[in-house]
């Protein structure tokens, strides 16, 4: 009778085996698990910058405002026959002056 309930008790542990060490087990399960939710919130950030993208290049298509503004604030541009005004806070000085903004003459 001993015998029989060894060899049932090493049966158990034999069928119980692939369960938590074998290529199917728990841990692997839990570990692709914590894969997943770690790839989901990396292409939830990613979904999020390429909204962002996508309606920055809509509104660069659809309307010159946004070239404009890009243009002003990015490259220093302004309209022909405008008048550029910068208004400096104490302590701040000159930013170096670019191709696009000439100085007048004196």
């Amino acid at each position: 009778m001993k015998v029989l309930s060894l060899v049932l008790v090493a049966l158990i542990a034999l069928i119980q085996y692939p369960l938590w060490l074998g290529k199917g087990s728990w841990f692997r399960v839990w570990e692709v698990d914590q894969q997943i939710k770690s790839q989901r919130e990396k292409n939830a950030k990613l979904q999020t910058r390429n909204n962002i993208l996508d309606a920055e290049v809509r509104d660069l298509k659809q309307g010159l405002d946004a070239i404009e503004e890009r243009a002003r604030s990015e490259m220093g541009m302004i309209k022909q026959d405008e008048i550029f005004f910068q208004l400096l806070t104490p302590g701040q000085s000159l930013p170096p002056t670019s191709p696009a903004v000439k100085p007048a003459p004196k």
